[in-house]
């Protein structure tokens, strides 16, 4: 359906990637609205969403956001049962691997994130053998264990991950992860959501009036066009602090460039059946002696011979038959203008493949010469300071926000539409819900104890 020079909205959506989507989705399927419009310049889920790694997990440092994303994939998998394979989801889990021997103070945090339910969650392996743990493998995903599993010790590491470098002396396996088609999920909602009625306009949101009835000025091939919307929700990704200005409000969000690389592994460096890996030790990169010296020399190059943050993130792509693998890092800390044309860096690859090559020596094989298969892509985390979203009411009347999915769009794509859904409806909220919009800012303990966290769940 066309929206004509001049319409009417109940609710207008700026954004179309996945996770407006979601939102409008859950307006339809789940409380019944079906006048909702939703407004992209490009088509639906291409720009950050189109640069998914297509991961999720039920792994993070507090509980809420585990709890949060617990809700996703609950969604996603009620999903999966309802549409079957086309959404390629795979069960594997995350497989964490550390150097450190003394793995309490990582046992600890895991205690503390599943705090509901840990002795029934979580598992603890020592020794030579562990008859209970399950290894992942290519089975269905509903067959998969749920859970963690810590393995601690060299000797039984090595007789499970035959191929991680011989220095891991643990690994806690999150079994509650994986992979998942985020364009097959985006096309499945996206399709619910125009049955129910929702409507697509192509165009760009030039002027917004910062009251309701809300007034927007939209620049579309056809000329300009005026839409009228009681209320408004905005999901302008890496854009949204542009469209939020125009009501006269600063989020406390920024956008940081991400890069991923993919390619065709054709040495088999990477097991077919490997969970989700990330290394969670820093480092150094694997240059040799006369590269290292090169680097030093220019003030330019210098930070490549230094520590490197942990976090490094390596899995097969293609399911079993697969052969190709990506390799993802988010070490960038630099804070971009969003652009339409993200800037990547043309060493990155060789940079991520040698960082990842001291967790998978395999991938050695491939210094100097990666292949001509090869993709190197990347997009904008847009982030809050401590890493959770801002899903909820902007202070507003009827003007609504679901922003800072950094890097975890795909996977919480679902609970956040679904969440956003439900503060516009004004209807029953998970307890979660206050926590992740910016009512957080005004609750001093919690905010204290996220500044006070290091790990921010940034991968």
């Amino acid at each position: 359906m066309t929206v004509s020079k001049n319409d009417a909205t109940e609710i207008a959506i700026i954004g179309a990637g996945i996770a407006g989507i979601a939102v409008g989705n859950f307006l339809a399927t789940k409380f019944g609205v079906r006048d909702v419009i939703l407004i992209d310049l490009g088509r639906p889920m291409g720009f950050t969403s189109a640069q998914s790694g297509e991961n999720y997990r039920n792994w993070w440092p507090h509980p809420v956001m585990r709890q949060f994303t617990d809700r996703s994939i609950d969604l996603m998998e009620e999903i999966a049962v309802a549409c079957g394979a086309s959404l390629n989801m795979t069960r594997r889990g995350y497989a964490l691997a550390t150097r450190q021997e003394n793995s309490d103070a990582l046992i600890e945090q895991l205690y503390a994130s599943y705090e509901d339910c840990p002795d029934r969650l979580i598992r603890i392996h020592k020794g030579r053998k562990t008859p209970d743990y399950v290894p992942a493998g290519q089975g269905p995903w509903h067959e998969a264990p749920n859970g963690i599993d810590v393995l601690q010790g060299g000797d039984l590491i090595s007789g499970i991950f035959s191929g991680f470098d011989k220095s891991v002396k643990t690994v806690i396996h999150i079994r509650r992860g994986g992979d998942i088609s985020s364009q097959q999920l985006g096309q499945f909602l996206l399709e619910r959501f125009r049955a129910s009625g929702g409507r697509l306009l192509q165009g760009r949101v030039r002027e917004l009036s910062a009251a309701s009835p809300f007034s927007l000025k939209i620049e579309t091939s056809e000329g300009t066009r005026t839409l009228s919307a009681e209320r408004i929700v905005i999901a302008a990704g890496p854009f949204v602090q542009q469209i939020t200005g125009m009501l006269g409000i600063t989020l406390p969000v920024i956008n940081v460039v991400q890069q991923k690389i993919a390619f065709a592994d054709g040495a088999g460096a990477i097991p077919r059946d490997l969970p989700f890996t990330v290394d969670l030790d820093e480092q150094r990169i694997d240059w040799d002696a006369d590269e290292r010296n090169v680097l030093s020399e220019m003030a330019h190059t210098t930070w490549l011979t230094e520590p490197m943050p942990g976090g490094l993130h390596c899995r097969p792509d293609g399911g079993k038959n697969g052969t190709w693998i990506k390799l993802g890092w988010a070490y960038n800390k630099f804070v971009s203008e969003p652009s339409w044309d993200p800037p990547l860096d043309p060493h990155f690859p060789e940079i991520i493949l040698r960082g990842a090559a001291r967790l998978h020596p395999a991938l050695k094989a491939y210094y100097g010469r990666l292949p001509r298969q090869m993709t190197h892509y990347g997009g904008y985390y847009t982030m809050t300071e401590e890493n959770w979203p801002l899903i909820g009411g902007l202070g507003v009347d009827c003007a609504y926000v679901v922003t800072a999915l950094s890097g975890f769009g795909t996977m919480a794509a679902c609970a956040a539409g679904e969440l956003c859904a439900s503060w516009v409806c004004d209807a029953t909220r998970p307890a979660y819900a206050n926590a992740l919009s910016l009512d957080r800012y005004n609750d001093s303990r919690l905010m204290h104890e996220l500044h006070a966290c290091a790990d921010k769940g940034l991968l």
